[in-house]
C-alpha cells in the first residue's frame, strides 16, 4: 500500500449537525467510483452512518474513516458527527489530519458547532477550508452570510468559487481564480473577488508578488502552488460552494481539494524522545511514530484502532516500540477501512490512516515507536447518572460493557464511587448519555436504572476543639482498653504541613503525617509514653478510618488537623483494635465540637451564548447560587461568560441553556475548588443523609 507522502491528502470532515456532511462524504465516494450505490442518510443506506443507532436517529454518532481517488491523489476523509455532544469524536480526528473541512448550512448560517469545529482545528495545528452547502434552500442572503464568517473567522477567509443562482435557479458554480464568460445569476460578481483573491494567495511569495504588481499575472499552475502555501501559512482560508441535493459544486470540490488541502508534509510534526523534542520527517524510511486517535469496538467485539502514521512504515506482523509497553506491542495484521468494511494490506507509511483489529495493548493516545507524540486533549464531560443493572446478576456485564463504551469515547468517564456506593457514567450531556444507554441494550444487551448520582460532598471543621474517648470492654478472658486525648484544628487547603505544625499549638510534637488525597494532617506529641509508640500505627489507621466514613453526614473528612497529646494504656487489655477503636471514636467526638461544615465542589463554566441571553445566564445563574466573574466577546453576536457555581446547581444546565438561547448556547465546566455549604441547605443534607450514630 506503500503511496507518495506528497499525494495523500487527510481530511476531517466537520460542522454543526445538519450541514450535511455525511451526504456530502457520501457523494464524494461515489463520484469518484469509491461506490457504486447510492447512499442516503434517510433511508438509512448512508455509507458512513452504518451503525444501527445512527440510522435509526439519522444522524452519525462516530467518526466515519473513508477513502477515495481523485486527480492522483489520495483521500483519507473522516466523517464526524455535528452534535456538541459528541465532540470527543471531532477532536480525536483531528488531530490525525492537517485539513478540516468545516461544512456550513448556507440557509442556518453559523452554528454552536460549526464554532467549535472551527477552534479545534486551530487547537490541532489543522488548516481550514470551508464548504457553503445547500445553497439550493429558500432564503439566503448570500452575501451577509460571506460577511459573517469573515466576522467571525477573520478576512483571510475568501471565495474561491460562487454559486451561479440560488435556491430553485441554482445551476452551478463559478470560479473567482479562473473568472468564467458565463457568470450569470452569480450571487456575487466573481471578477469582483479575482483579484483581491490572488494578492492573498500571492502574499506568501514576495518574488512573484513583485512581478504580478510588475503585470506579471501568475500562471493558474503557479496559483495552485502557492494557494497550498497560503493556506499552510494560515493567510488563506478558502471558501467553496456546493449543493449536495442538487449535486452542484462536487466536482469542482474534489479538484479544489486535491490542490489546495494541505499534503502530510506541509505541516510539521513533533513529539518527544527521552526528554528531548523531536521533529518528524514523513519518510518511510525514517523511524516509526504513529499515534492510536480512535478506538473503536463493533457488535462482534473486534477492538479496532485506528492509526494515523506520521513517520516510518508500520509492518503487520511486527513488533513495534511503545512508551506504554516494555516489552513492545504485537502488531497483527493491517487494514485499510472503508466506513464498515476492511481490506487487509502488508504495510502502511508516513500520511496513512490505518487500523489494526484485536490489539489489547493499544487505546486512544498511545504512541508506537521511539517519539511520544503530544496527547489528544478532550473536553471534560459534563453530565452525570448513577447506573445501575435492571436485572440482577448483570453488575459483571454492566461493568465490562461500560468499560467498552470509555474506551470508545474519551468524553465518558466511569466512576466508582466509594462515598455513595454508586457507579457513575459521565458524558458531554444528556443526549449523550441516552445514546450510550441505546448502544448499551443493542450491543451488549444491558438495560439500565438511571438516576442523578450524588453530589461528593466533604466535611470539615471551622473551629478548634479538645476532648478525650476511652475505649473499654470486659466479656471474658483478654479485654480492651484504649485511652485517647486529642484536638482538632482546621487545617485550611494549601498550608504547609511543616509550617502549621512548627507553630507554638504543638511546641513538643514528635512528628506528624501528611495525607495529601484529605489534607488531613495528624500530630504526635504524646511525651512520656503515656501512649507506647507501637500504638501510634492503630491511632493513625482510626483516625484515616473516620476520615472516610464521615461524621456528621457520610461524606469524606477533608482540611483537618488532629493533635494526639496525651493517652492510657493497659498491660494486659490494651491492643491494637482498641486504640483504633478509641482514636476513630475521639475523632468523632471533637469533630462534633469544632463547629462542623459540609463542603460542596464548586465549578468554573464559560458560557457562550448570544449576546442579547446574557442577562438571562445572568438571572439563571443568580438562581442557582452562581456569580458571574467576567465576560468578553466572541465575534458574530456571541459573548462568553466566565461564571462560578455549586456542582449541584448545575446538573440539569445543559437543558435549561438550550432552552434559554434557542439551541445557540454552548459551555465548558472545569473543577474549581471546594467551600462551605450555605447553613440552611447543609442542615437539609445532614438531615436526609443516612447515616449511623456513633451509638449504633
Amino acid at each position: 500500500m506503500a503511496r507518495n507522502v506528497k499525494d495523500i491528502r487527510n481530511i476531517s470532515v466537520c460542522g454543526h449537525g445538519g450541514a450535511g456532511k455525511t451526504t456530502l462524504v457520501d457523494q464524494l465516494l461515489v463520484q469518484s467510483g469509491a461506490m457504486s450505490t447510492k447512499p442516503s442518510v434517510d433511508t438509512g443506506t448512508s455509507i458512513c452512518d452504518f451503525d444501527e443507532e445512527e440510522k435509526h436517529h439519522k444522524h452519525s454518532i462516530e467518526a466515519a474513516v473513508v477513502h477515495f481517488d481523485h486527480a492522483d491523489k489520495h483521500f483519507n476523509l473522516i466523517d464526524t458527527p455535528g452534535y456538541p455532544d459528541l465532540v470527543g469524536q471531532m477532536i480525536g480526528s483531528l488531530s490525525a489530519v492537517e485539513t478540516a473541512l468545516i461544512v456550513i448550512d448556507a440557509h442556518a448560517g453559523i452554528k454552536v458547532n460549526t464554532r467549535r469545529a472551527w477552534a479545534e482545528a486551530g487547537k490541532a495545528g489543522c488548516r481550514r477550508i470551508v464548504v457553503l452547502n445547500k445553497l439550493d434552500t429558500d432564503n439566503i442572503d448570500f452575501p451577509a452570510l460571506i460577511e459573517s464568517i469573515k466576522e467571525i473567522f477573520g478576512n483571510t477567509c475568501a471565495l474561491l468559487n460562487v454559486p451561479l443562482g440560488l435556491s430553485d435557479t441554482l445551476r452551478g458554480v463559478a470560479s473567482t481564480l479562473d473568472v468564467p464568460s458565463d457568470t450569470e445569476g452569480a450571487a456575487i460578481d466573481p471578477a469582483e473577488i479575482s483579484e483581491t483573491l490572488i494578492e492573498s494567495i500571492i502574499e506568501v511569495d514576495e518574488a512573484v508578488m513583485e512581478r504580478y504588481f510588475e503585470g506579471d499575472i501568475p500562471s493558474a499552475n503557479d496559483l495552485s502552488k502557492l494557494m497550498v502555501q497560503a493556506i499552510a501559512a494560515g493567510t488563506l482560508t478558502p471558501i467553496v460552494c456546493i449543493s449536495t441535493k442538487q449535486n452542484v459544486g462536487i466536482t469542482e470540490l474534489m479538484d479544489i481539494l486535491a490542490s489546495a488541502a494541505l499534503p502530510p508534509s506541509a505541516l510539521p510534526r513533533v513529539g518527544t524522545k527521552a526528554g528531548d523534542t523531536v521533529t518528524l520527517k514523513p519518510d518511510a524510511d525514517a523511524p516509526l511514530a504513529a499515534q492510536v486517535f480512535k478506538t473503536r469496538i463493533d457488535p462482534f467485539v473486534q477492538r479496532l484502532s485506528f492509526i494515523r502514521i506520521f513517520s516510518g512504515t508500520l509492518k503487520k506482523d511486527s513488533t513495534v516500540e511503545s512508551s506504554r509497553s516494555r516489552k513492545g506491542i504485537k502488531i497483527g495484521p493491517l487494514l485499510e477501512v472503508q466506513a464498515a468494511t476492511t481490506n487487509p494490506v502488508d504495510d502502511a507509511g508516513p500520511g496513512e490512516i490505518v487500523a489494526i483489529a484485536k490489539c489489547e495493548e493499544l487505546h486512544t493516545n498511545t504512541s508506537l515507536g521511539e517519539v511520544e507524540l503530544p496527547a489528544i486533549t478532550y473536553p471534560t464531560p459534563m453530565v452525570g447518572l448513577a447506573v445501575a443493572p435492571k436485572s440482577r446478576g448483570d453488575e459483571v456485564k454492566l461493568s465490562g460493557a461500560l468499560h467498552k463504551v470509555t474506551e470508545e469515547d474519551a468524553t465518558v468517564h466511569l466512576d466508582h464511587d466509594p462515598e455513595t456506593k454508586e457507579m457513575v457514567l459521565t458524558g458531554m450531556s444528556e443526549l449523550h448519555l441516552m445514546l450510550i444507554q441505546e448502544r448499551l441494550k443493542r450491543r451488549d444487551k444491558v438495560e439500565v436504572n438511571t438516576k442523578q448520582p450524588k453530589v461528593p460532598y466533604r466535611e470539615t471543621v471551622q473551629a478548634n476543639a479538645e476532648g478525650s474517648y476511652r475505649h473499654k470492654k470486659q466479656s471474658g478472658g483478654a479485654g480492651q482498653f484504649a485511652e485517647v486525648h486529642a484536638r482538632i484544628y482546621p487545617f485550611p487547603e494549601g498550608t504547609a504541613p511543616d509550617e502549621f505544625a512548627n507553630k507554638t499549638q504543638f511546641p513538643q510534637f514528635k512528628g506528624s503525617h501528611y495525607h495529601e488525597k484529605n489534607n488531613f494532617l495528624w500530630v504526635d506529641s504524646v511525651v512520656g509514653g503515656s501512649i507506647p509508640s507501637n500504638f501510634m500505627p492503630a491511632v493513625e489507621k482510626g483516625f484515616l478510618a473516620r476520615l472516610k466514613q464521615g461524621v456528621v453526614a457520610g461524606y469524606p473528612v477533608q482540611n483537618v488537623c488532629v493533635e494526639v497529646h496525651y493517652g492510657k494504656d493497659h498491660p494486659v487489655d490494651s491492643n491494637e483494635t482498641a486504640f483504633k477503636m478509641a482514636s476513630s471514636k475521639v475523632f468523632a467526638k471533637i469533630f462534633k465540637d469544632a463547629r462542623p461544615a459540609l463542603l460542596e465542589p464548586v465549578v468554573v463554566l464559560h458560557i457562550t451564548v448570544p449576546s442579547d441571553n446574557v442577562g438571562d445566564v445572568s438571572s439563571d445563574l443568580s438562581g442557582r447560587r452562581g456569580q458571574m466573574i467576567g465576560m468578553e466577546q466572541a465575534g458574530g453576536g456571541m459573548t462568553t461568560v466566565e461564571a462560578k457555581a455549586p456542582l449541584a446547581e448545575i446538573s440539569t444546565y445543559a437543558r435549561t441553556l438550550s432552552s434559554m438561547t434557542g439551541g445557540q448556547g454552548s459551555y465548558t465546566v472545569d473543577f474549581s475548588h471546594y467551600d462551605v455549604v450555605p447553613a440552611n441547605i447543609q442542615q437539609e443534607i445532614i438531615s436526609k443523609a443516612k447515616v449511623k450514630s456513633d451509638e449504633d
